[in-house]
């Protein structure tokens, strides 16, 4: 088993709730030449041609396993690569190194709100539905994970082959909200799913709701890593509704379930936003441990 270490400082996250702020991503990773993956770019669009992805997918440069890379999919993928670093890439390369699908949007920004906003919600049964933050449209997590598994994968073994028995994905806030909606409904998507920060206060007590029958659904065994910072507010704004569970609780509810092992993690000192980093670099950590055994 191989550790990494998390260096002194990690790239603070802004954070992902309130009005959009035009930042840009940060592409000095992906203008390098000498990094232990390479990165090629891939881009589509939504069924219904409203929403436009890039998808960056780092491939390690040592051979592929006979059974095909281990992959890691990031959500928020432009935001996703303040949790890398050269010196962490190379770390990663000296093992069984994970597949990087850096699952983005079009157009530059760190933060597609819209777009995520759509994307990574559940349908309420009522139908049509705004998000209470933003009010724009939500409810399209069905309609991207199909994009996920349909098209984005595809793409993705064009590049390099993917071990079907390692596939992990890993959310941060509306993210994270994702990353269980997955696994509670589709749980054969996926053999290992991080949540950092995930937005229990978008929809109160849903998830608990979600997790009823998953024990009968688990095809396997499967993991969730779940994650949060201990500086985070229980909600975004306090005119929302409040949340009926935390992420401690829903973790230690779903431990009980047979077939699904539960890691939780509290970052010390953090808020909202630097969990992004600090969440997908644990991930990565926990990953290169399970991969090398």
């Amino acid at each position: 088993m191989r550790s990494i270490l998390l260096p002194a400082g990690l790239w603070l996250a802004a954070a992902c709730w309130g009005a959009p702020v035009p930042v840009p991503m940060n592409t000095t990773l992906l203008q390098r030449a000498d990094l232990a993956y390479r990165f090629t770019s891939v881009a589509l669009d939504s069924a219904d041609g409203r929403r436009h992805y890039q998808v960056w997918v780092g491939v390690p440069r040592h051979n592929a396993p006979a059974a095909g890379y281990p992959v890691l999919y990031m959500l928020d993928g432009n935001a996703a690569f303040e949790g890398l670093d050269p010196a962490l890439l190379e770390a990663l390369d000296q093992g069984q190194a994970p597949l990087l699908v850096a699952v983005g949007y079009a157009g530059g920004q760190r933060i597609d709100r819209d777009g995520r906003t759509f994307d990574y919600t559940p349908a309420r049964p009522q139908g049509p539905q705004l998000d209470p933050l933003s009010k724009t449209p939500s409810g399209g997590a069905e309609a991207f994970l199909d994009l996920l598994q349909t098209r984005i994968t595809p793409a993705v073994q064009q590049l390099a082959p993917i071990d079907p028995a390692r596939r992990a994905l890993w959310g941060h806030s509306y993210g994270g909200l994702f990353v269980l909606y997955v696994l509670m409904r589709h749980p054969e998507a996926f053999t290992t799913y991080a949540a950092a920060s995930p937005s229990l206060w978008w929809a109160p007590g849903l998830m608990t709701e979600q997790s009823q029958g998953l024990a009968q659904r688990l095809a396997g065994p499967k993991q969730l890593w779940l994650m949060k910072g201990e500086a985070e507010p229980a909600l975004p704004r306090p005119n929302l509704p409040a949340p009926t569970e935390s992420a401690g609780q829903l973790a230690r509810a779903l431990a009980q379930i047979p077939g699904l092992e539960v890691r939780y993690k509290l970052f010390p000192g953090l808020g909202h936003g630097p969990v992004l980093a600090t969440s997908l670099r644990q991930t990565l950590i926990w990953l290169n441990e399970i991969n090398d055994n």
